[in-house]
């Protein structure tokens, strides 16, 4: 079998309809950040959590026996258990955009989420620095 062959930038961006976007926050004090990847509508998503201290958000929705099979977007923090408030802002950003899980009349919907930080509490920032739902709000809307 031939080696694949890279895409035009080799970074997930070249898989068609796959939107990323990104906040870093190195300003003094602070060395962190979250990534946020807008998957094409109806996309179906997957995990595998391992480690002695997984931090995940809604992770559990795609196991493969529950009712919610895709994903409006993926979530990657910093902060420890303090990123997973990212999350907030980018389910914020895909309610805006109309997307999400429909409970009822086409516009009640709730978006699918799934998110997992990373610790990097005092690790080049200060302890209490962490991204929070403002930077994954701004990670969303800026994904290109």
């Amino acid at each position: 079998m031939d080696a694949p062959l890279p895409g035009r930038h080799n970074a997930i961006t070249d898989v068609a309809g796959v939107l990323v976007g990104h906040v870093t926050r190195d300003e003094p004090g602070w060395l962190t950040g979250v990534t946020v990847v807008v998957p094409p509508p109806g996309t179906v998503g997957g995990v595998e959590v391992r480690g002695g201290a997984p931090g995940t958000r809604e992770t559990d929705l795609l196991d493969p026996t529950c009712l919610v099979d895709r994903v409006d977007a993926v979530v990657l923090a910093g902060g420890s258990a303090f990123g997973l408030a990212c999350a907030d802002g980018a389910l914020q950003g895909a309610y805006a955009a109309g997307l999400g899980w429909c409970v009822g009349e086409p516009h009640e919907v709730v978006p699918v989420v799934p998110a997992a930080a990373v610790f990097d509490l005092g690790r080049g920032g200060a302890f209490g620095r962490h991204p929070d739902a403002a930077d994954g709000r701004a990670a969303y809307v800026g994904a290109t």
